[in-house]
């Protein structure tokens, strides 16, 4: 069954009911997801199927990671004119904010020497991960630009949100592998189990669209203008 996500332009979704309720959405889930991002680093068993791409291209090419990173998105971005998504606040937000709240949680979040604590962060973080990502997403003010390709193929093949996503995240990591890039034990695991999270959290938290009707003017014609108030002439 095809969830009911919005797909509006950005001019569009200023006008979206409820907005202080989706922009607070936005900004818990995007946090979450930062700061989910960190623990799953500091956790050591594995970077996420896109970091496994974006460290194998960038050691093939000789670019930053983040420089990879960027254009990597700007590639993901072209596929959505097929799809016909539309970029939107969340779409902005994700490119600036979740580095943000990445960056602070590094700062204060320690790494763990103890394996089955290592464990137990990249158990929770991976959890975390994906609640956040259903949250941001269910706001429905635009999905980043790797989400964005989900929720694309959700609305144009109606396919289960769960199966898309471990498909994208499979067939990324394949390419980050065969590429060299580096898997560990936690890459898998974020590989297998972060779609059916969002399948199972996506619709409980999605905030749908309540679009208002709007009062057409009727502008006065000569039937509905009523009696006239000027005078005759005789």
């Amino acid at each position: 069954m095809t969830l009911e996500l919005d797909n509006r332009p950005l001019r569009q979704q200023i006008h979206l009911d409820r907005k202080a309720l989706r922009l607070t959405a936005l900004f818990i889930g995007l946090t979450g997801y930062g700061v989910s991002m960190a623990g799953i680093m500091r956790a050591g068993l594995g970077v996420d199927p896109w970091d496994v791409l974006h460290v194998a291209v960038a050691q093939k090419t000789g670019l930053s990671v983040g420089t990879v990173v960027v254009l990597t998105a700007l590639v993901v971005l072209l596929a959505w004119w097929p799809l016909k998504q539309h970029p939107g606040i969340g779409t902005l937000a994700n490119a600036v904010w979740i580095g943000v709240a990445c960056d602070a949680a590094l700062a204060v979040l320690p790494t763990p020497e103890d394996l089955a604590a290592r464990i137990a962060l990249l158990c929770s973080s991976v959890l975390i991960n994906g609640l956040a990502d259903a949250v941001y997403i269910g706001a429905q003010l635009g999905p980043g630009p790797r989400d964005g390709l989900m929720t694309g193929l959700h609305r144009v093949t109606d396919q289960p949100i769960g199966v898309l996503r471990v498909l994208i995240e499979g067939v990324v990591l394949l390419t980050g592998w065969a590429l060299g890039g580096p898997i560990g034990p936690g890459t898998v695991l974020y590989a297998l189990t972060i779609g059916p999270i969002v399948h199972f959290a996506l619709p409980r938290v999605l905030i749908r669209v309540q679009d208002r009707p709007t009062t057409r003017m009727v502008r006065p014609t000569a039937k509905n203008r009523g009696p006239s108030l000027e005078r005759k002439k005789h």
